[in-house]
């Protein structure tokens, strides 16, 4: 299903939108070294449920998943970089954190992610894998648009991903957002420009380039959800949800703190 929002429901993303990069926004500023992945699962809840929102996690059961996800934020850290289940582990000095998180308001859903560091340390490897999917995430905003096709978010995505170095998944991307949280049009993260699903005012799309140093492959965790990359490398995340409109793209999940 493609959705696409009349004007007046656009405030409710918004407000959606806004509660998103809050909470990530808070949750990355009381991370440190020491916090438990559970503090910050519990963190988001507080902040979730104190706003009126309603997690999209909690009860997300796709097929690519081992039953119900069954928390209220994706933590994954170092290796791990999608679907991170939070479990009892204390962040280290150095570690590279990934916080994925969508919540729905008032019936409209908004996904977000940050990859961040803990700590003092400052690993080059990591600095420069979150500055390359930040770049990634600015060319295919840049490139979203009315008229714009599909085809050229991937290939603004890929091509930042590509001269950076670095081998590109594409089991997993981005994908249409609204009333629900996953819904097409999928938006590899590399591909051909002038290709795909032509884009419209009202469309939202959950825009989200990720990345591995050395590898293209994914194992998946015991616990049925947690992402990895296969050689063990470190990983990182970017994403925001952005409103098709008249004249471009804006970006939703933008925090006001």
């Amino acid at each position: 299903m493609i959705e696409i929002l009349t004007p007046s429901e656009l405030p409710r993303a918004r407000a959606a939108g806004t509660l998103v990069a809050d909470i990530l926004h808070t949750s990355k500023q009381r991370s440190e070294v020491g916090t438990n992945l559970l503090d910050i699962n519990r963190w988001a809840q507080e902040m979730i449920v104190a706003a009126g929102g309603e997690s999209c996690y909690v009860d997300y059961e796709p097929s690519f998943g081992r039953g119900p996800f069954g928390h209220y934020i994706c933590t994954s850290v170092n290796d791990a970089v999608l679907h991170g289940k939070p479990y009892d582990y204390q962040l280290a000095d150095g570690d590279l954190v990934t916080l994925d998180l969508a919540v729905s308001k008032n019936g409209i859903a908004a996904d977000s992610a940050i990859s961040f560091i803990v700590g003092d340390s400052r690993p080059a490897e990591s600095v420069a894998l979150i500055e390359a999917t930040e770049r990634a995430l600015a060319a295919a905003i840049a490139a979203a648009g009315p008229g714009a096709r599909i085809g050229d978010i991937s290939h603004a995505i890929g091509t930042v991903l590509t001269e950076a170095g670095y081998p590109i998944n594409v089991e997993f991307g981005g994908h249409g957002i609204g009333s629900t949280m996953h819904q097409d049009p999928h938006v590899p993260n590399t591909g051909r420009p002038g290709r795909g699903y032509k884009l419209r005012p009202g469309l939202l799309l959950a825009l989200e380039p990720w990345v591995m140093v050395d590898t293209a492959k994914l194992v998946t965790d015991a616990d049925g959800w947690t992402l990895r990359s296969a050689t063990g490398c470190r990983t990182a995340h970017s994403e925001h949800t952005v409103a098709i409109t008249e004249d471009g793209a804006e970006i939703l999940t933008l925090p006001t703190v």
